[in-house]
């Protein structure tokens, strides 16, 4: 593992946004979520898949604030672009998301 410079961490766009709407998402490769998230008035909405099936029931996560990357190119998924990348600890299929451990306002970046 090489280090990181200061300025590229920089460039990472890490925002907090909370979950608006999860579908499910059966053309997808392996079992996955659709997801729309507010990232407030700067960023605005943005949507994205997640393989989160294992860890997370879809009518919960709704309301629950995330940590995602919102400045990576947008990837298309099946018939899906994505445009951002939500964060999450992975061990093996399992992803845990990280979140803040209290409300904040959408948006804020993480540094």
């Amino acid at each position: 593992m090489s280090d990181l410079k200061w300025s590229e961490f920089e460039r990472i766009e890490m925002r907090v946004g909370t979950i608006l709407t999860v579908s499910d998402f059966p053309e997808a490769k392996k079992p996955a979520y659709q997801l729309q998230i507010d990232f407030g008035e700067e960023i605005g909405i943005l949507k994205t898949s997640a393989q989160i099936t294992t860890q997370y029931d879809r009518t919960k996560l709704v309301g629950k604030q995330i940590i995602a990357v919102v400045n990576f190119p947008k990837k298309q998924i099946a018939n899906f672009m994505s445009e951002c990348l939500i964060l999450g600890a992975v061990d093996k299929s399992d992803v845990t998301l990280l979140s803040p451990d209290m409300p904040v306002k959408n948006g804020l970046r993480i540094g």
